[in-house]
């Protein structure tokens, strides 16, 4: 890290070469090394609007601050030697840098060229010396003199050096290797902390021994002997008050004894010693000072910590240290996300409606201060449109994030595991270990901005949907519904062309028996335990005690699916919800189920096998005739309504009047299959999967390497292999509610479901919903499958539907409401939104299905079902995400590909628009978590602490350079501290070095070529100061000219005066001589 204590701007390195400078909140900058290597020390040059970074491939860089997007001006890159530590003293062009041989070498940060001048660790150390002191680790000049460089060798020997006379002064020599020095500002006395724990403080006149050792978290014996050595103090900081007495601040240092504990930063000040734990390792840590000269009253404020994780800075100026409130988005990786979605242009009355709810969710006890990082100005421009960025999280949480600006806030914080209950210990603990480590992780969700509903699934195959409430409530009881889903087996079980792995998922801890279940077996085995399979029990627990919700988002209602003769529930790999209809539409591999989340029933479940209707021309295997709403492949009941509302927040089949419960002979036939089915577990592949967010297919042709290690992927089959293993295998993955034509014969359009599934099958499911009012809540929804409407190349990816004048129809929703308010602001909110064109003159097409799939996108005219138009969009790889978008005032489908491109379609003639290799699939974060969004916005998770955002909107870019933030403004530096009367009389006070004359080529020579080489930038240093854009740079640039006008101005006058001034002692001149000669006759003269 590196603090500019003028310009109050921090800026951070990370491991991968990246830079981010921090500003007030909103300011913020992201900046990125090409060669990708660790940034292991960064300099301000402080109030220039300058830093140098020195990386670990030995190469250091001068970066332009000025501008609106830094660039690099200069870089170096050391060939024969190491970079080990770099110092830049305030006000000075020199850089200092100590190398691994323990030599130091001097740059000219203006040219960025080496100086002849050079430190050898043989002069710097005693002649009697034997061993290498090892590297550079420290190198400071005296606060009071700048001609003495006080270097730190890592063996324990520190030496000052005199500049001028080329010579060691004193050398301190201490057992202990060093890892960090720190000045008193005088110039008296320096600390050094070292790998024992100890702190040692040494005056700078008495090299013989130090003035006093100290080890701050070693326990004294009362023999006199030395403390029992600690961990290493791995910096240390001395700074200096004027009040009061210094603080010491340090990292490190704890005894041995105290294993698994957190980090600690330890603060040292007087005689109290404070010790602040911190959630994760420290990596460094900064003391910010108001002045940024280093020999003058430091007098601290704060600290800034960075940590693995995090960044948190301390107040040292209030009791107890407390933190500041941190207002950058830092803790999107609080816990790891796992699913990710993008919202532009959603309601305007959203994120005032989430902030002031979340708000109110902010922890206690920060300090009252404001936020002390305060440097930069904010962008002028911003997006006339909100954005809202979703993203769910291992733990069970989910953020809200607004991404109008372009730096994340986050808003509101839901945490989902709320609603079980968790076990206490380890023999609470579910029996199978698969996803033990994150039961509650989100797996995919839907949101209705509009409705405000949301919807979320998590990897222990539950359902959550939630509604936005301004008030509190305490639920007595959470709503529960469990539901049975299962798929038939075939009694000729084909093999897995794909080699798929199937994950298992935790037993419920409520088990009476932790053998009850059948454990994780290997690929060859495949038998039950001896005290029978787990059966109609869910993985987690629905908390029973009163539920207390906060305002925001409150429990609706909790769907379970449970485990049906000792086999785990699939994982949902798709889900959406329907304000408008009070519906939510679930599906995994055994098929798909739809419940009523108004009534708290279960209306429909279905096998995948089952949506094809006995005529479909894709449906190979020939099925007898069944009830439309009670199929035999899902052992489940539909509910016809008759239910008392007790029993409508059962499963229909939780009693024994189901007639699948009751068939002994098919149960027991099944379990036979079961047991001698093939199942692969992998313990590994199974977590991975747990924190996916959904489900993705790729062709069997170009399949990359990391199906081996990640399940993410699962093979599309070709269309040799049997319907047996198809519809075993083929999972839902895409659905969208619509008002459309479910058959060609219809006229009028009538609510429905498209399905689309892995197989690239999709298929319309007819809803026929009873009238609103109290209607609705006690007549039965009516499902009924209408059959295959189109099937495409790879699995479905999304679905959409148009209007004839090729106008995006976007699902019907409910206006908001809040479930809590009194009936008549129920009212007045509740209307529904106005449907489609409700007829179709006949013979004439009124809609279009939009259908993308990971292979190909089709157009098909409804309600005719005739394919209008067809788009190959892949041959080699395969679509990984696909939308459609609304850009521009028009809509297309944004697709990004496993190969990197990204690639959009016209609607609906599926021309193609644009086709950028943009970013190749590297890593399975980036498959899983890029989505599209309105408005040529696009994101995916870059790491796992960072969202990309990205555009392929014109718009957005020519819009972007007024949206930056300036990182530079114009400040005076401070005036230097006053030496006084006496120290000026006495020659106290510091003692300045010319360093041109001395580090300059004339007096130092050249140094050797080879050695670095340079790489030339964009501009110098004075190019710099001129180079700078936006509004802070025509503000500088209008000073430096007003400064060069002034300037000329003062000029000019100074000669006008100087000509006046002539002209009046010439006319003085000949006005003297006219008097002398004024009486006198010529021939006088």
């Amino acid at each position: 890290m590196a603090f500019d204590p003028v310009q109050k701007i921090l800026c951070v390195g990370t491991q991968t070469g990246a830079l981010r400078l921090f500003g007030r909140a909103g300011v913020e900058c992201y900046c990125q090394h090409e060669s990708g290597a660790a940034v292991i020390q960064l300099q301000f040059l402080i109030n220039e609007g300058a830093l140098v970074s020195a990386l670990a491939d030995d190469s250091i860089h001068l970066w332009n601050l000025r501008q609106k997007i830094p660039a690099i001006l200069h870089s170096l890159k050391f060939n024969r030697e190491r970079i080990t530590y770099c110092h830049l003293p305030f006000q000075s062009k020199w850089l200092y840098i100590g190398t691994e041989r323990g030599n130091i070498h001097i740059v000219n940060v203006e040219s960025f060229t080496l100086s002849g001048y050079v430190i050898m660790w043989n002069k710097a150390i005693e002649l009697s010396t034997k061993t290498h002191p090892g590297p550079v680790v420290h190198i400071s000049d005296n606060p009071m003199d700048e001609g003495k460089l006080l270097i730190g060798f890592e063996c324990g020997v520190v030496v000052l050096w005199d500049l001028k006379c080329k010579k060691a002064d004193y050398r301190y020599n201490y057992d202990e290797a060093i890892h960090s020095v720190a000045w008193h500002h005088e110039g008296k006395q320096f600390v050094c902390s070292h790998s024992d724990g100890t702190l040692t403080t040494w005056n700078v006149r008495a090299p013989a021994k130090p003035a006093q050792i100290i080890t701050p978290h070693g326990k004294q014996p009362k023999d006199g002997k030395k403390p029992e050595p600690c961990k290493p103090i791995l910096k240390v900081e001395y700074k200096t008050t004027r009040a009061g007495d210094p603080f010491m601040v340090l990292s490190g240092g704890l005894s041995y004894d105290t294993v698994g504990r957190r980090a600690c930063l330890t603060v040292m000040h007087g005689k109290s010693t404070t010790v602040l734990e911190m959630d994760y390792p420290i990596v460094d840590f900064l003391t910010l000072c108001e002045t940024p000269y280093p020999n003058d009253f430091q007098e601290p404020y704060a600290v800034v910590v960075l940590l693995e994780r995090d960044l948190v800075l301390i107040d040292l100026g209030q009791i107890g240290y407390p933190i500041f409130e941190n207002p950058y988005p830092l803790t999107i990786h609080e816990s790891p996300v796992t699913c990710c979605e993008y919202f532009a242009d959603c309601p305007a009355e959203l994120i005032p409606a989430l902030y002031s709810i979340g708000s109110r969710q902010k922890r206690q006890g920060y300090s009252k201060k404001e936020w002390p990082i305060s440097g930069g100005n904010w962008g002028q421009g911003t997006q006339s449109y909100p954005e809202i960025i979703i993203t769910g999280h291992a733990d069970g949480s989910i953020k809200f994030w607004d991404a109008s600006a372009l730096m994340l806030q986050v808003l509101y914080k839901l945490k989902t595991a709320k609603v079980f209950e968790r076990a206490r210990g380890k023999e609470e603990k579910p029996n199978t270990d698969i996803v033990e480590e994150d039961p509650f992780a989100i797996q995919t969700l839907s949101w209705c901005p509009e409705s405000r509903m949301l919807c979320v699934a998590g990897v222990s195959a539950h359902v959550i949907i939630y509604r936005f409430s301004k008030q509190e409530v305490t639920t007595e009881v959470v709503q529960l519904l469990e539901v049975r889903m299962q798929c038939e087996f075939s009694d000729v079980d084909s093999p897995d062309p794909g080699g798929e792995q199937t994950p298992t998922l935790p037993t419920p801890g409520a088990s009476s028996s932790p053998q009850e279940a059948e454990p994780p077996t290997q690929p060859t085995t495949g038998s039950n335990s001896t005290d029978g399979p787990r059966d109609n029990i869910p993985c987690l627990q629905v908390r029973s005690s009163p539920l207390k919700q906060s305002p925001g988002y409150q429990v609706e209602l909790v769907i379970q699916l449970v485990w049906v003769s000792g086999e785990p529930p699939q994982q949902i790999t798709s889900l959406a919800i329907n304000s408008s209809y009070g519906l939510v539409v679930f599906g995994n591999s055994n098929g798909l189920a739809v419940v009523d989340y108004f009534q708290k029933t279960l209306l429909l479940n279905m096998g995948t096998s089952e949506l094809y209707s006995p005529s479909d021309p894709y449906q190979r295997q020939p099925h007898s005739p069944r009830k439309a709403r009670q199929p035999s492949g899902a052992v489940c009941d539909s509910n016809d309504g008759s239910n008392t509302t007790e029993d409508r927040c059962k499963s229909p089949t939780s009693g024994s009047t189901s007639p699948c419960n009751s068939d002994d002979e098919r149960k027991q036939r099944f379990i036979q299959k079961v047991k001698f089915k093939s199942r692969r577990f992998s313990k590994t592949v199974a977590n991975d999967f747990a924190k996916m967010s959904r489900k993705i297919s790729s062709s069997s042709e170009q399949k990359p390497d990391l199906d081996a290690k990640d399940n993410s992927f699962s093979r599309s089959r070709s269309s040799s292999v049997t319907s047996i293993d198809r519809e075993s295998r083929e999972a839902i993955s895409a659905f969208y509610f619509c008002e459309s034509f479910p058959r060609k014969t219809d006229s009028l359009v009538s609510p429905c479901v498209l399905v689309g599934t892995t197989q690239g099958s999709v298929m319309m499911v007819a809803l026929s919903l009873p009238p609103g009012g109290e209607q609705r809540l006690q007549q039965p929804v009516l499902i009924s499958s209408c059959g295959t409407l189109a099937r495409l190349k790879g699995g479905i990816l999304t679905m959409a539907l148009l209007d004839a004048t090729g106008t995006l129809l976007p699902p019907s929703y409910e206006p908001w409401y809040d479930p809590n308010a009194s009936d008549e602001e129920k009212e007045k909110s509740r209307k529904r939104r106005p449907a489609s064109p409700p007829t179709s003159q006949e013979g004439q097409d009124s809609q279009f299905a939009v259908l993308c799939s990971e292979k190909q996108a089709k157009v098909v005219a409804l309600p005719s079902q005739t394919r209008i138009y067809k788009h190959n969009i892949t041959e080699t790889s395969f679509v990984l995400r696909a939308d459609v978008v609304q850009m521009a005032g028009t809509n297309c489908i944004a697709c990004f590909c496993a190969n990197g491109h990204i690639m959009t379609l016209s609607l609906p003639s599926l021309r193609p628009l644009l086709d950028m290799n943009y970013l190749p699939l590297t890593d399975m974060r980036i498959a899983r978590t890029f989505c599209f969004s309105n408005m040529g916005q696009a994101l995916y998770l870059t790491s796992p602490t960072e969202i990309q955002r990205i555009t392929y909107s014109q718009e957005t870019c020519d819009n972007l350079q007024e949206m930056l933030s300036e990182l530079f403004t114009p400040v005076e530096t401070p005036e230097a501290p006053n030496r006084g009367f006496f120290k000026g009389l006495f020659g106290g006070g510091a003692q300045s070095l010319d360093r041109e004359d001395l580090f300059g080529e004339t007096a130092a020579g050249k140094a050797s070529r080879s050695l670095a080489q340079h790489i030339p930038g964009p501009g110098n240093m004075e190019g710099m100061k001129g180079a700078a854009s936006g509004v802070v740079g025509d503000l500088a640039r209008a000073r430096i000219a007003l400064d060069e006008r002034g300037q000329k101005l003062g000029e000019l006058e100074e000669r006008t005066a100087a000509m006046m001034a002539s002209a009046e002692s010439f006319s003085k001149h000949a006005h003297d001589m006219m008097l002398k000669y004024k009486d006198k006759k010529w021939y006088q003269l």
